[in-house]
Protein backbone atom coordinates (compact mmCIF):
# COMPACT_ATOMS: atom_id res chain seq x y z
CA UNK A 1 0.00 0.00 0.00
CA UNK A 2 1.56 3.65 -0.87
CA UNK A 3 1.54 6.56 1.45
CA UNK A 4 -1.43 7.76 -0.69
CA UNK A 5 -3.50 4.99 -0.16
CA UNK A 6 -2.84 4.70 3.46
CA UNK A 7 -3.75 8.19 3.98
CA UNK A 8 -7.32 7.60 2.24
CA UNK A 9 -7.66 4.37 4.40
CA UNK A 10 -7.00 6.27 7.92
CA UNK A 11 -8.89 9.08 7.00
CA UNK A 12 -11.66 6.67 6.12
CA UNK A 13 -11.55 4.95 9.27
CA UNK A 14 -11.05 7.66 11.36
CA UNK A 15 -13.99 9.12 9.80
CA UNK A 16 -16.42 6.18 9.94
CA UNK A 17 -15.84 5.90 13.89
CA UNK A 18 -17.03 9.62 14.02
CA UNK A 19 -13.56 10.49 15.92
CA UNK A 20 -12.61 13.97 15.94
CA UNK A 21 -9.47 14.17 14.37
CA UNK A 22 -6.80 16.49 13.08
CA UNK A 23 -4.63 16.08 9.94
CA UNK A 24 -1.96 18.01 8.13
CA UNK A 25 -0.53 16.79 4.71
CA UNK A 26 2.43 17.71 2.37
CA UNK A 27 1.97 19.27 -0.74
CA UNK A 28 2.94 15.81 -2.54
CA UNK A 29 1.00 13.60 -0.51
CA UNK A 30 4.31 11.79 0.41
CA UNK A 31 3.96 13.11 4.46
CA UNK A 32 1.08 13.02 6.52
CA UNK A 33 -0.04 13.86 9.85
CA UNK A 34 -3.26 12.35 11.53
CA UNK A 35 -4.38 12.38 15.07
CA UNK A 36 -7.30 12.16 17.39
CA UNK A 37 -8.27 15.93 18.97
CA UNK A 38 -8.06 13.49 22.70
CA UNK A 39 -4.28 12.89 21.71
CA UNK A 40 -2.97 16.13 20.06
CA UNK A 41 0.06 16.31 21.77
CA UNK A 42 1.37 20.20 23.10
CA UNK A 43 3.61 21.05 20.19
CA UNK A 44 1.19 20.87 18.19
CA UNK A 45 -1.39 23.67 18.14
CA UNK A 46 -4.40 24.45 16.17
CA UNK A 47 -6.58 27.82 15.39
CA UNK A 48 -9.68 26.91 13.17
CA UNK A 49 -12.58 29.56 12.14
CA UNK A 50 -12.31 31.19 14.95
CA UNK A 51 -12.82 35.22 14.96
CA UNK A 52 -9.10 36.93 14.54
CA UNK A 53 -8.33 39.67 17.03
CA UNK A 54 -8.83 42.82 15.24
CA UNK A 55 -5.87 44.67 16.40
CA UNK A 56 -2.63 43.58 18.66
CA UNK A 57 0.16 45.74 20.25
CA UNK A 58 2.73 43.01 19.04
CA UNK A 59 5.02 44.72 16.17
CA UNK A 60 8.82 42.96 14.86
CA UNK A 61 10.68 43.79 11.77
CA UNK A 62 11.34 41.15 9.34
CA UNK A 63 13.79 41.29 7.03
CA UNK A 64 13.85 39.46 3.75
CA UNK A 65 16.48 37.71 1.70
CA UNK A 66 14.76 36.90 -1.50
CA UNK A 67 15.99 35.30 -4.72
CA UNK A 68 16.91 38.44 -6.79
CA UNK A 69 14.15 39.65 -9.90
CA UNK A 70 17.14 37.76 -12.65
CA UNK A 71 16.94 34.93 -10.84
CA UNK A 72 13.00 34.70 -10.54
CA UNK A 73 12.68 35.80 -14.15
CA UNK A 74 14.26 32.75 -15.23
CA UNK A 75 11.77 30.54 -13.96
CA UNK A 76 9.09 33.05 -15.18
CA UNK A 77 10.31 32.87 -18.46
CA UNK A 78 10.82 29.12 -18.72
CA UNK A 79 6.91 28.67 -17.41
CA UNK A 80 6.29 30.85 -20.77
CA UNK A 81 7.66 28.85 -22.79
CA UNK A 82 5.91 25.99 -21.59
CA UNK A 83 2.49 27.95 -21.92
CA UNK A 84 3.36 28.53 -25.33
CA UNK A 85 3.65 25.43 -25.93
CA UNK A 86 0.69 24.01 -24.65
CA UNK A 87 2.25 22.59 -21.77
CA UNK A 88 0.04 24.19 -18.75
CA UNK A 89 -2.15 27.40 -19.00
CA UNK A 90 -1.75 28.73 -15.40
CA UNK A 91 1.50 27.72 -12.97
CA UNK A 92 1.62 28.55 -9.86
CA UNK A 93 5.21 29.48 -9.37
CA UNK A 94 6.47 29.66 -5.44
CA UNK A 95 10.42 30.55 -4.16
CA UNK A 96 11.58 30.00 -0.77
CA UNK A 97 13.13 33.36 1.14
CA UNK A 98 15.63 33.61 4.18
CA UNK A 99 14.30 35.72 6.41
CA UNK A 100 15.04 37.27 10.12
CA UNK A 101 12.63 37.77 12.67
CA UNK A 102 12.47 38.60 16.12
CA UNK A 103 10.02 36.15 17.15
CA UNK A 104 10.02 32.06 17.53
CA UNK A 105 7.31 30.17 15.85
CA UNK A 106 5.56 30.00 18.79
CA UNK A 107 5.36 33.60 19.20
CA UNK A 108 4.29 34.03 15.52
CA UNK A 109 1.53 31.61 16.08
CA UNK A 110 0.22 33.58 19.78
CA UNK A 111 0.45 36.82 18.62
CA UNK A 112 -0.57 36.60 14.12
CA UNK A 113 -4.07 37.75 13.44
CA UNK A 114 -5.10 35.14 11.55
CA UNK A 115 -8.41 32.76 11.53
CA UNK A 116 -7.14 29.41 10.04
CA UNK A 117 -3.16 28.70 12.50
CA UNK A 118 -0.94 25.91 12.99
CA UNK A 119 2.32 25.52 14.47
CA UNK A 120 4.02 22.64 14.14
CA UNK A 121 6.92 20.29 15.60
CA UNK A 122 7.29 16.95 14.36
CA UNK A 123 9.47 14.65 13.05
CA UNK A 124 12.21 17.64 11.79
CA UNK A 125 9.11 19.48 10.40
CA UNK A 126 9.02 22.86 12.30
CA UNK A 127 6.96 25.29 10.72
CA UNK A 128 3.86 28.01 11.56
CA UNK A 129 0.83 29.05 9.07
CA UNK A 130 -1.11 31.49 9.21
CA UNK A 131 -3.43 30.99 6.08
CA UNK A 132 -6.19 32.91 4.60
CA UNK A 133 -7.37 30.67 2.45
CA UNK A 134 -9.85 28.05 2.97
CA UNK A 135 -9.88 24.56 1.28
CA UNK A 136 -12.81 22.69 1.88
CA UNK A 137 -15.42 22.40 4.62
CA UNK A 138 -18.07 20.25 4.92
CA UNK A 139 -21.55 20.55 6.91
CA UNK A 140 -24.54 18.85 6.53
CA UNK A 141 -23.87 16.81 3.58
CA UNK A 142 -23.00 19.81 1.58
CA UNK A 143 -19.39 20.12 0.70
CA UNK A 144 -17.71 24.27 0.01
CA UNK A 145 -14.54 24.78 -1.56
CA UNK A 146 -13.05 28.42 -1.37
CA UNK A 147 -10.45 29.10 -4.20
CA UNK A 148 -7.92 31.89 -4.15
CA UNK A 149 -6.61 33.46 -6.71
CA UNK A 150 -5.63 37.33 -7.63
CA UNK A 151 -3.35 39.47 -4.71
CA UNK A 152 -3.34 43.36 -4.64
CA UNK A 153 -2.55 46.08 -2.19
CA UNK A 154 -5.46 47.43 -1.08
CA UNK A 155 -3.85 51.26 -0.75
CA UNK A 156 -3.96 51.44 -4.57
CA UNK A 157 -5.83 53.57 -5.99
CA UNK A 158 -8.88 51.93 -6.87
CA UNK A 159 -7.59 48.45 -6.23
CA UNK A 160 -10.85 46.50 -5.85
CA UNK A 161 -11.84 48.02 -9.37
CA UNK A 162 -8.49 46.95 -10.90
CA UNK A 163 -8.22 43.64 -9.48
CA UNK A 164 -11.65 42.84 -10.93
CA UNK A 165 -11.35 44.51 -13.81
CA UNK A 166 -7.94 43.08 -14.71
CA UNK A 167 -8.34 40.60 -17.62
CA UNK A 168 -5.17 38.64 -16.73
CA UNK A 169 -6.50 38.51 -13.39
CA UNK A 170 -10.16 37.62 -14.65
CA UNK A 171 -8.54 34.50 -16.60
CA UNK A 172 -6.38 33.49 -13.75
CA UNK A 173 -9.73 33.07 -11.56
CA UNK A 174 -11.62 31.65 -14.00
CA UNK A 175 -9.19 28.53 -14.97
CA UNK A 176 -9.01 27.66 -10.80
CA UNK A 177 -12.82 27.81 -10.11
CA UNK A 178 -13.18 25.62 -13.10
CA UNK A 179 -10.32 23.06 -11.85
CA UNK A 180 -12.22 23.22 -8.42
CA UNK A 181 -15.67 22.90 -9.89
CA UNK A 182 -14.46 19.59 -11.79
CA UNK A 183 -12.46 18.00 -8.91
CA UNK A 184 -15.42 18.48 -6.54
CA UNK A 185 -17.41 16.61 -8.92
CA UNK A 186 -15.66 13.70 -8.44
CA UNK A 187 -16.89 13.04 -5.47
CA UNK A 188 -20.26 15.39 -4.92
CA UNK A 189 -23.50 16.15 -6.94
CA UNK A 190 -25.23 19.31 -8.38
CA UNK A 191 -21.60 21.46 -7.95
CA UNK A 192 -22.37 24.91 -8.73
CA UNK A 193 -20.68 28.29 -8.15
CA UNK A 194 -22.23 30.18 -5.54
CA UNK A 195 -20.29 33.23 -5.58
CA UNK A 196 -17.96 34.24 -8.37
CA UNK A 197 -14.57 36.62 -7.32
CA UNK A 198 -15.59 38.27 -4.13
CA UNK A 199 -12.78 40.15 -2.15
CA UNK A 200 -11.16 39.77 1.40
CA UNK A 201 -9.19 42.04 3.16
CA UNK A 202 -6.25 40.56 4.41
CA UNK A 203 -3.94 41.76 7.24
CA UNK A 204 -0.23 41.69 5.96
CA UNK A 205 1.16 43.23 8.67
CA UNK A 206 2.56 46.75 7.84
CA UNK A 207 -0.03 47.04 4.97
CA UNK A 208 -3.85 45.16 3.37
CA UNK A 209 -4.12 42.99 0.73
CA UNK A 210 -7.12 42.32 -1.48
CA UNK A 211 -7.44 38.88 -2.10
CA UNK A 212 -10.37 37.48 -4.64
CA UNK A 213 -11.92 34.41 -3.54
CA UNK A 214 -14.92 32.12 -5.31
CA UNK A 215 -17.65 29.67 -3.75
CA UNK A 216 -18.75 26.29 -4.85
CA UNK A 217 -20.71 24.10 -3.04
CA UNK A 218 -21.73 20.37 -4.00
CA UNK A 219 -24.32 17.69 -2.24
CA UNK A 220 -22.77 14.29 -0.66
CA UNK A 221 -24.13 11.19 0.64
CA UNK A 222 -25.02 11.25 3.98
CA UNK A 223 -22.63 8.56 4.49
CA UNK A 224 -19.70 11.32 3.63
CA UNK A 225 -18.00 10.46 6.87
CA UNK A 226 -16.70 7.29 5.65
CA UNK A 227 -15.31 8.88 2.79
CA UNK A 228 -13.85 11.53 4.17
CA UNK A 229 -10.21 10.39 2.86
CA UNK A 230 -11.56 9.73 -0.60
CA UNK A 231 -13.17 12.93 -0.91
CA UNK A 232 -9.92 14.92 0.27
CA UNK A 233 -6.96 12.94 -1.64
CA UNK A 234 -9.32 13.52 -4.86
CA UNK A 235 -8.94 16.80 -4.47
CA UNK A 236 -5.25 16.95 -3.63
CA UNK A 237 -3.07 18.82 -4.63
CA UNK A 238 -5.50 21.85 -4.29
CA UNK A 239 -5.47 23.50 -7.73
CA UNK A 240 -4.89 27.15 -6.51
CA UNK A 241 -1.73 26.63 -5.53
CA UNK A 242 -0.63 23.90 -8.74
CA UNK A 243 -2.19 25.35 -11.97
CA UNK A 244 -3.90 23.59 -14.91
CA UNK A 245 -3.90 20.93 -16.04
CA UNK A 246 -2.59 19.76 -12.56
CA UNK A 247 -1.01 16.40 -13.09
CA UNK A 248 1.30 18.54 -16.05
CA UNK A 249 1.65 21.52 -14.72
CA UNK A 250 2.85 19.98 -10.91
CA UNK A 251 5.50 18.14 -12.76
CA UNK A 252 6.76 21.57 -14.66
CA UNK A 253 6.78 23.06 -11.41
CA UNK A 254 9.22 20.47 -9.82
CA UNK A 255 11.97 21.22 -12.14
CA UNK A 256 12.07 24.62 -11.74
CA UNK A 257 11.54 25.69 -8.05
CA UNK A 258 14.25 23.82 -6.84
CA UNK A 259 13.26 23.41 -3.54
CA UNK A 260 10.98 21.03 -1.60
CA UNK A 261 7.83 22.52 -0.84
CA UNK A 262 7.19 19.74 2.01
CA UNK A 263 4.27 20.88 4.03
CA UNK A 264 3.91 24.33 2.19
CA UNK A 265 0.72 24.17 0.16
CA UNK A 266 -0.64 21.28 1.40
CA UNK A 267 -3.55 21.06 3.53
CA UNK A 268 -4.58 21.21 6.63
CA UNK A 269 -8.35 19.94 8.63
CA UNK A 270 -10.58 19.23 11.88
CA UNK A 271 -12.89 16.69 11.66
CA UNK A 272 -15.13 17.21 14.69
CA UNK A 273 -17.10 14.17 14.71
CA UNK A 274 -20.27 16.19 12.58
CA UNK A 275 -18.29 18.86 10.00
CA UNK A 276 -14.90 19.21 8.88
CA UNK A 277 -13.29 22.29 8.18
CA UNK A 278 -9.75 22.81 6.29
CA UNK A 279 -7.82 25.05 4.70
CA UNK A 280 -4.52 25.32 2.45
CA UNK A 281 -1.43 26.12 4.13
CA UNK A 282 -0.07 28.96 2.69
CA UNK A 283 0.95 31.96 4.64
CA UNK A 284 3.92 29.68 5.57
CA UNK A 285 7.24 29.84 7.42
CA UNK A 286 9.27 26.93 8.59
CA UNK A 287 12.41 26.81 10.28
CA UNK A 288 15.61 23.91 9.77
CA UNK A 289 17.88 22.09 12.16
CA UNK A 290 20.04 25.41 12.35
CA UNK A 291 17.12 27.88 13.36
CA UNK A 292 17.33 29.41 10.31
CA UNK A 293 13.72 30.73 9.09
CA UNK A 294 12.46 30.18 5.18
CA UNK A 295 9.31 32.00 3.90
CA UNK A 296 7.58 30.37 1.28
CA UNK A 297 5.60 32.35 -0.97
CA UNK A 298 4.09 32.98 -4.75
CA UNK A 299 1.83 33.44 -7.40
CA UNK A 300 -0.16 32.03 -10.84
CA UNK A 301 1.85 32.91 -13.67
CA UNK A 302 -0.59 32.76 -17.14
CA UNK A 303 0.20 34.26 -20.92
CA UNK A 304 -0.77 37.66 -19.71
CA UNK A 305 1.61 37.62 -16.41
CA UNK A 306 4.37 40.64 -15.87
CA UNK A 307 7.43 39.16 -14.21
CA UNK A 308 7.85 42.22 -12.14
CA UNK A 309 4.53 42.41 -10.90
CA UNK A 310 4.49 39.09 -10.36
CA UNK A 311 7.53 39.17 -8.66
CA UNK A 312 6.18 42.12 -6.52
CA UNK A 313 3.13 39.76 -5.58
CA UNK A 314 5.73 37.30 -4.19
CA UNK A 315 7.33 39.61 -2.08
CA UNK A 316 4.02 40.82 -0.56
CA UNK A 317 3.22 37.81 0.28
CA UNK A 318 6.20 37.84 2.78
CA UNK A 319 4.31 39.44 5.67
CA UNK A 320 3.57 38.89 9.30
CA UNK A 321 -0.20 39.83 10.43
CA UNK A 322 0.26 41.64 13.71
Amino acid sequence: MNNTETLTQKLNNYGSKKEPFLFVVSYDLSQFYLEKLSNLPKNIKFNINENPNSSTPFKTSLQKEPITFCEYEKKFDFLQEEIKKGNTYLANLTTKTKIDCDYSLEDIYEKVDSKFKLLFNKNKNRFVCFSPEKFVQINENKIFTFPMKGTIDSSIKNAKNLILDDLKEMAEHTMVVDLLRNDLSISASKVRVDEFRFIDSINAGDKELLQVSSKISGHLNENWNENIGNIIVSMLPAGSITGTPKKKTTEIIKTIENYDRGFYTGVCGVFDGTKLDSYVLIRFIEEDQNGQKFYKSGGGITCDSDAKKEYQEMLDKIYLPL
